[in-house]
């Protein structure tokens, strides 16, 4: 089994619980001592450091200025005390460990779903907990140390997240098989104005995406919904009440039982989001964070030729 490594002062596990929940009660229930004791390495901490680590605010505990420098240190040390971990297994054959990833809501219909499926017949006694945010969320989760693996559409290059692998695909527009616009094979984003628009709201990548688009419309219309899940506007485009927007992942089986029509947009030669998987930048991947990666770009290859053929026939 996965052996459990203890190096490091306790001060430091007791400060990270306290920073992921932001208050000393909580962090003692889960680490399963008492508030005293962490309150006392906390306090210890703060004195050898010559400054406070945490605001002490009615809502709970915030990191100070000095706190914030003090997190990123700790880290790298519990991540790569993961690492020795991770490998001290492999050196006996085992393939153990946890791994947390934070995701979007367009690939758990159905390209997550097949990759938990393969990483468990392949790695039954890895774990894994996935946390479902909004692209512009992910950057911080991931470079927080909060989740190990980030995937996600169209993120800004940041000098805290590395690309470990990405694939292209076409952003359409989503109509019912019934909708007047279904008959077409491409379209232009002016197009679907007059049937109403369903729009990302801006935590989504796909807001961003179209926004430069919405601003180039000689009359500027207000979309009917706005919405931050795409499970959402999907159904709304299914019952025929507007046009919403995503690339073809997490729609497949609405595609393929005619249940919805993709129109790929023909806007600027055709529109691509690119779905990246991250970590944090430098950081060494322990065996069971490396195969979950090595699993999710396999399964993103696979869906980009897919789509390519899609493309092409």
């Amino acid at each position: 089994m996965s052996r459990k490594l203890h190096i490091h002062a306790p001060a430091i596990h007791y400060f990270d619980m306290v920073r992921r929940c932001h208050s000393i009660r909580e962090a003692a229930r889960r680490l399963n001592v008492a508030s005293s004791a962490v309150n006392r390495q906390i306090l210890k901490l703060e004195d050898e450091i010559g400054a406070p680590l945490f605001d002490r605010l009615p809502g709970g505990l915030r990191l100070t200025g000095a706190g914030e420098i003090f997190a990123r240190h700790v880290t790298v040390v519990l991540q790569d005390m993961e690492r020795v971990r991770s490998e001290l297994d492999a050196l006996q054959g085992l393939r153990t460990g946890h791994v947390e990833i934070a995701t979007i809501e367009a690939v758990t219909s159905d390209l997550l779903p097949c990759v938990l499926k393969a990483m468990r017949e392949r790695y039954p006694d890895i774990t894994v907990g996935v946390t479902l945010l909004g692209s512009q969320a992910i950057p911080e989760a991931v470079s927080s140390g909060a989740v190990d693996l980030g995937l996600a559409f169209a993120l800004p290059r940041s000098a805290d997240l590395q690309q470990v692998s990405v694939g292209h695909f076409r952003l359409g527009a989503i109509v019912s098989p019934q909708h007047p616009l279904a008959r077409h094979q491409a379209i232009a984003f002016a197009d679907c104005v007059e049937h109403g628009l369903i729009m990302a709201k801006s935590e989504l990548s796909i807001h961003h995406l179209l926004a430069p688009l919405q601003r180039r419309l000689r009359e500027p219309r207000r979309a009917v919904l706005e919405s931050s899940s795409l499970e959402l506007s999907r159904q709304l485009a299914r019952r025929g009440l507007g046009v919403a927007f995503q690339t073809r992942l997490g729609i497949e089986a609405d595609i393929a039982q005619g249940e919805l029509r993709f129109l790929p947009l023909k806007d600027n030669g055709g529109i691509h989001s690119d779905l990246g998987l991250y970590v944090r930048t430098g950081r060494y991947l322990p065996v069971a964070v490396d195969a979950l990666a090595r699993q999710i770009a396999e399964e993103v290859r696979l869906r980009e030729r897919e789509e390519a053929r899609l493309n092409e026939a």
